[in-house]
């Protein structure tokens, strides 16, 4: 009986998902919200399924969710717009992570009575985005390319960040010491050296397409191949989530690299994927985007108001400063529009959630308000996100209103120009 209603859900849901992704074109209201909707419902609302009933299938689940999303996301990405872009996003991700860990370690220590360390493992936690929320969003609404691929690289450089300094500080709670000479060391190597697996496994990959027929014409073969080289690189103790990314954007790209030594390794014909693979794609990252968000709401605690009111508080808190984070961050080529889009995009997800449960797990003081916390800020923030993106969309005056903020700088440099044009006349 429980296998055939588990059967039952399964198929409720996916159709749930298609019509909630037509809900999304037609009244703006987005899919994920619906879905996490439903996860709440059927999890902590009634209790019919709880995170314990999925054992080690929950998070190896969300592994694979984050890993298809982002090598779809990379295999999207042109290498022209993404020159445009990996200065900007890199400084958007840096000014992002730091902003946000600071403002959530000095909340957390004056109202929530954490220790400095304990604020500042908090603060790391939540200071960046969700690949699994922000890739699948900038896909459905109208956004450049240039600050599409913004928010695409923030999304996954950010999960680094996170796990990298979240890591030390709990390591330093725990009694060892906060290092940030060894910080500084392991985000450069996990950048670099996660980047480096990600090209030279695209290398590879499109030597073995060249020399092997078969696994040409098999749309499972390039997705299993993207596993390993998420394994390979997790295994190494480099992000595998930068090695998808990194793997899906030299792949689509191969071309640029054939007047190089790498030549013989690479095809004549550009290595892209046909309609068939992306429609395959297309469904396996949409399934896996509906599952992922029901799992999302099935795992977050609503019960205690008093964690949501902070969890409202502390995301408002988030977006009033996300937008002079976007204001310095991007450059004048963004238009007002997207820097609008930007300044709402501010979703936090997995990367959050696991690293949430580890100070609880390590017996640290004040695990238990940083895990609920967390799980609370990311409800709420993804709750807003969602909600805001299609207000701002078809409400011209609210649009307007948070366009302002954005347009006193572009003013002010226009009439710094301006006087500097003058006074050199």
């Amino acid at each position: 009986m429980n296998t055939a209603f588990t059967i039952l859900t399964l198929g409720i849901i996916v159709f749930l998902a298609h019509w909630f992704s037509s809900i999304f074109e037609r009244k703006g209201v987005p899919d994920v919200l619906l879905l996490m909707i439903v996860g709440i419902l059927v999890g902590p609302v009634s209790n019919l399924v709880k995170p314990d009933d999925f054992g080690i299938a929950g998070p190896m689940f969300t592994s694979i969710t984050l890993i298809i999303i982002l090598f779809e996301g990379g295999i999207g990405m042109n290498i022209s717009d993404l020159r445009k872009s990996v200065g900007g996003a890199m400084k958007l991700t840096a000014t992002n992570f730091f902003v946000t860990m600071i403002v959530v370690a000095l909340f957390a220590h004056l109202f929530l009575n954490l220790s400095l360390l304990a604020s500042l493992a908090l603060g790391a936690t939540l200071g960046g985005t969700s690949s699994a929320v922000v890739i699948p969003m900038v896909r459905q609404i109208k956004i450049s390319e240039v600050p599409k691929n913004y928010l695409i690289l923030e999304s996954a450089l950010s999960d680094v960040l996170c796990i990298v300094f979240a890591l030390a500080f709990i390591e330093g709670i725990s009694g060892g010491e906060v290092q940030p000479g060894l910080i500084a060391g392991k985000i450069i190597s996990s950048f670099l050296l996660a980047s480096i697996v990600g090209f030279a496994s695209a290398i590879a990959w499109s030597a073995i397409l060249l020399n092997f027929k078969a696994f040409k014409t098999s749309i499972f073969t390039t997705p299993a191949f993207v596993f390993i080289v998420y394994g390979i690189a997790e295994i190494f103790g480099y992000s595998g989530a930068i090695s998808a990314l990194v793997f899906g954007i030299t792949l689509v790209n191969l071309h640029g690299l054939r007047s190089t030594a790498l030549k013989r390794y690479i095809s004549d014909t550009s290595i892209s994927l046909n309609e068939t693979e992306k429609n395959f794609f297309n469904e396996m990252v949409f399934l896996l985007k509906t599952f992922f968000f029901v799992y999302i709401g099935i795992s977050l605690r609503v019960d205690d108001y008093f964690l949501l009111i902070i969890g409202i508080l502390l995301t408002s808190i988030l977006f009033i400063f996300r937008i002079p984070i976007v204001r310095f961050s991007s450059n004048s080529q963004i238009n007002v529009n997207d820097r609008v889009t930007m300044g709402v995009m501010v979703p936090k997800g997995l990367a959050a959630a696991v690293l949430a449960g580890i100070p609880l797990q390590k017996g640290i003081a004040g695990g238990q308000i940083i895990q609920d916390v967390t799980y609370s800020v990311v409800l709420i923030s993804i709750i807003i996100t969602s909600i805001l993106i299609p207000l701002l969309d078809k409400h011209v005056r609210l649009k307007t209103i948070y366009a302002w903020f954005f347009r006193i700088r572009l003013n002010f440099v226009k009439a710094k120009n301006v006087d500097s044009d003058n006074s050199e006349n």
